[in-house]
């Protein structure tokens, strides 16, 4: 059968189906009455059936009709799905993704996800802002940043927080320390150690000073630097031990660091995927996000994988 009529014909006999009345359906397409009951001739005349039963009072489907209208949706959304098909495809050809994230995640987990996306998409710029978790939040919230990897954000009503990755801390030390060949340790054990933390104004500290309210035996700070990476600098000179996230001081740091874990308390923090409520990210963006997503389910599923601690009920789940 040779087909002679056209998606407006098709929209035009769903608009009278709908609404059951040609009046109505005609306001909506804004086409007047008698140009509305011409296209669904037209489509009647092409297909040699009757789709509606008209009467003065009322449109009413036929059995055919009402069939015809089935696939007449699916077949529209179809069409819909190809055509925003071709403009996520078209997006993915030039532009730029922001993420902001916090600096462990960069270091261990961002790599091997931008390496793979730069791959599919070579044309796509990706900017990174490795920053404290305050500021990723910030920058999620003010559209700077298209979406962020962080431990905070939850209880925030703008934002949308994707728990994703559970991470315990650890207490770093040089691997030559006495302490660094325990399976575990408990907060009593770190007392009279020098102990290094990061500031108060940092996300971690805010974490384990919650964690540790109720403790009382712990080491006493001797040293506070802003951020991890620079706590860590001291631990591997030789300054002293630090809690630190887990991701801080597996492979890829130096070899003269490990991380014991941490128990009585354990403490742990969950790592999430955050953007902004009711955004609608660019195609670009929401691959990315999709990727990230997925990975990071896949190194929840497998904590074997680059973690000094598997194997260790007391470590928690580690990258």
């Amino acid at each position: 059968m040779r087909i002679n009529y056209d998606l407006h014909d098709l929209q035009a006999f769903i608009a009278v189906a709908e609404r059951a009345s040609f009046r109505q359906a005609a306001a909506d397409l804004f086409l007047s009455q008698s140009a509305l009951s011409r296209r669904i001739d037209k489509l009647e005349e092409g297909l040699g059936v009757k789709l509606f039963e008209r009467t003065t009072r009322r449109v009413q489907l036929t059995n055919v009709g009402q069939a015809f209208l089935v696939n007449v949706r699916t077949a529209l959304d179809g069409l819909e799905d190809a055509v925003l098909g071709v403009a996520d495809l078209a997006a993915h050809r030039t532009g730029t993704v922001t993420l902001a994230c916090v600096p462990s995640a960069v270091w261990h987990f961002l790599p091997a996800v931008l390496t793979a996306f730069s791959e599919r998409f070579p044309r796509i710029r990706v900017r990174v802002h490795d920053e404290s978790a305050q500021d990723v939040l910030n920058l999620v919230l003010a559209g700077e940043a298209d979406f962020g990897i962080n431990f905070t954000g939850a209880a925030d009503p703008e934002i949308v927080f994707e728990p994703i990755y559970v991470e315990s801390y650890v207490l770093a030390m040089r691997r030559d320390h006495p302490l660094a060949g325990r399976a575990s340790l408990t907060w009593k054990d770190t007392v009279g150690e020098r102990y290094i933390s990061v500031a108060k104004s940092s996300g971690n500290r805010s974490v384990i000073d919650a964690a540790l309210a109720g403790v009382e035996k712990h080491p006493v700070i001797q040293c506070e630097v802003n951020h991890v990476s620079g706590v860590l600098a001291l631990v591997e000179a030789g300054m002293g031990v630090a809690a630190v996230p887990g991701l801080s001081v597996l492979p890829g740091r130096p070899d003269t660091i490990v991380g014991v874990p941490l128990v009585n308390p354990a403490i742990h923090r969950t790592l999430g995927l955050i953007s902004k409520r009711n955004h609608t990210m660019a195609p670009a963006a929401r691959t990315l996000f999709g990727m990230l997503q997925e990975a990071l389910v896949k190194a929840q599923d497998d904590p074997a994988a680059g973690d000094p601690a598997a194997g260790d009920p007391a470590a928690g789940a580690l990258f």
